[in-house]
């Protein structure tokens, strides 16, 4: 009997977990030569916006102990060059693309999603309104549960495509974020996105990012990551995808087991460009020695 590794993220079936964290893969076909993208479970593809964006000014992003900071600030092609010279690429993958989007209003996002509404060969949109590395809108977006929900209730009148929300970790209270994007209608929850962090040099007296507040991610925060997708596992109904520092099979367990119906992969694809198939073949060694056929049979097995 063979392995079924498939999952269902509400309404969306995946082959596999295994999806690519948003900012950390491109828009897939810059590891098309690396890994064989058809294997994936999903692809998160980069930050999108209603126009482009060149992004933060440099230095934008350095190592840590642990992970690394980054202040990128959305630097993407907008989302109509996307839909003219991306999506065509995407579209003929077996991994499921999730089309993550930001904006800087509840008014833009609308308009975000009306566009992607029209793209038939995608799994969903990752609704990001917890990115710590724009100066205005997102950070606030995604620790009011208010103006969560407004979001969330916008994006779902303009398209009929799965909806997941990425939540920010840096909140009182995750649970009541959470809640408020399940009431108002999302299918899905992503997290964590990014810890807020600045790193000093000690030579200039100056922050090492040049926009000074970024995003800290990596194995550093997956005990953080755990924990908080955990909370969230037993608060909400919807299907719950873990991210934060995972770069191996060991760590994506880690994730299933407290109830995360999938994964994503971030930081550990700059690193090593192979992470995500190899977390792959790790999760199939792992079924295979410990006898389980259906990877389901694994999550949220969690017992505290």
């Amino acid at each position: 009997m063979g392995l079924n590794l498939k999952v269902n993220l509400g309404n969306i079936e995946l082959q596999n977990p295994v999806m690519t964290a948003s900012g950390t893969f491109g828009y897939g076909d810059e590891f098309e030569k690396l890994i064989d993208l058809n294997a994936l479970g999903g692809i998160s593809i980069k930050g999108t916006t209603l126009e482009e964006r060149q992004g933060n000014p440099m230095p934008r992003i350095i190592e840590t102990s642990g992970g690394m900071l980054n202040a990128i600030g959305f630097q993407n092609v907008g989302i109509d060059r996307f839909i003219k010279e991306k999506y065509p690429y995407l579209k003929k993958l077996k991994a499921k693309t999730f089309v993550n989007m930001t904006a800087n209003t509840v008014e833009e996002f609308g308009v975000l999603a009306k566009k992607i509404d029209e793209l038939d060969q995608i799994g969903g949109v990752e609704v990001n309104i917890s990115c710590p590395n724009i100066k205005a809108g997102g950070i606030n977006m995604g620790t009011d549960s208010k103006m969560a929900a407004s979001v969330v209730r916008e994006v779902k009148k303009n398209t009929s495509h799965h909806v997941m929300v990425k939540l920010t970790p840096n909140v009182t209270d995750i649970k009541v974020i959470a809640k408020a994007v399940e009431e108002a209608g999302a299918d899905s929850i992503s997290l964590i996105n990014t810890l807020v962090g600045m790193a000093v040099d000690i030579k200039t007296r100056k922050s090492k990012i040049a926009n000074v507040i970024s995003g800290l991610s990596g194995p550093a925060v997956k005990p953080v990551a755990v924990k908080l997708i955990w909370e969230v596992v037993n608060t909400v109904k919807i299907p719950v995808v873990g991210i934060g520092g995972i770069s191996t099979a060991e760590d994506a367990l880690e994730f299933l087991i407290v109830g995360a119906s999938a994964i994503q992969v971030g930081t550990a694809n700059f690193y090593n460009p192979r992470a995500t198939i190899e977390i792959l073949e790790g999760l199939k060694s792992y079924m295979k020695e410990n006898k389980i056929n259906d990877i389901n049979e694994v999550i949220g097995t969690f017992e505290s």
